[in-house]
Parts: C-alpha cells; structure tokens; sequence
C-alpha cells in the first residue's frame, strides 16, 4: 500500500511541476492549466481515499513476525481524542478475518507522562508497549 501512496504523490507532484514549468506563458496555457489543476485534485482526492478507508488511524504496517506462525502482519494504530488526555494504542492484525489473527491488544493511558522540561518519559511508555505486545502475542485461551 505504500507504494501505491509513493506512487500517487509521485504522480502528484509530476503534475504540479509539468504546470508550474509549462513553455507557455498564463494566457495561451490556460486550457493546459485546467487540465493540470483537474489532474491534480483527483489524483489528490484518490490519495486521501485510500489513506482514509483503507490507513484509518495506523502509523504503523508490518510484515508478520519471523518467529510466529501467523500469516498476517500488524497493525499499530493510535488515537488521542480532541481535548482529552487519554491516548490509545493499538496492536491488531492487517487481516483480522484471517484464521491466524489474534484477538486486537488496546491500552489506554495518560499523556501526562513528561519531564518539567516537556519531554517524554520514553522508558515508562516502552515498558507500556512491550508490555502490549507480550499481550497480542499471548495465545488465546482454549474454552472446554
């Protein structure tokens, strides 16, 4: 999928540069604008689509873990809600109708997690994340 992405904005900026540098001067280019300002916003319009359907909130795709039977990779995505100061973070899996997916690990915690001087306090919040992913990992319990 991130290629399909590279290859948009490739595309993307191709157009706005063949624009920007056309031979012609405003007057006699105008048609040749059009065109480029239309490609451009569709193209633009295509991005944002597969970023929005198929990315949602991900930062993070992965290939399935080396040492694991699944065939699916992860999904990390994250979420901090307008005005809160709970952040979310999620471990799923890129097919979660796969027969090898596990059951999606979520923590919710506090952002307030920061040094006087505004830095984040990295050890605590990687002690919360390998701790989430022995959680992903986990197998699931078999019922009776």
């Amino acid at each position: 999928m991130s290629n399909v992405r590279l290859f948009l904005g490739t595309i993307i900026i191709a157009i706005a540069l063949f624009a920007q540098f056309y031979k012609k001067k405003f007057p006699e280019n105008r048609d040749f604008l059009i065109l480029c300002i239309v490609l451009y916003i569709v193209f633009n319009v295509l991005l944002q689509l597969i970023i929005f359907t198929k990315e949602k909130n991900a930062i993070l795709f992965t290939y399935p873990p080396a040492d694991s039977f699944t065939s699916t990779g992860l999904v990390v995505s994250s979420k901090l809600p307008r005005f809160s100061d709970m952040y979310s973070l999620v471990i799923a899996s890129s097919d979660p109708k796969s027969i090898s997916a596990n059951q999606p690990a979520q923590f919710t915690k506090n952002v307030t997690r920061f040094t006087k001087d505004g830095v984040l306090v990295g050890g605590l919040f990687w002690k919360d994340v390998e701790a989430l992913i022995n959680e992903y990992q986990r197998e699931p319990k078999k019922r009776k």
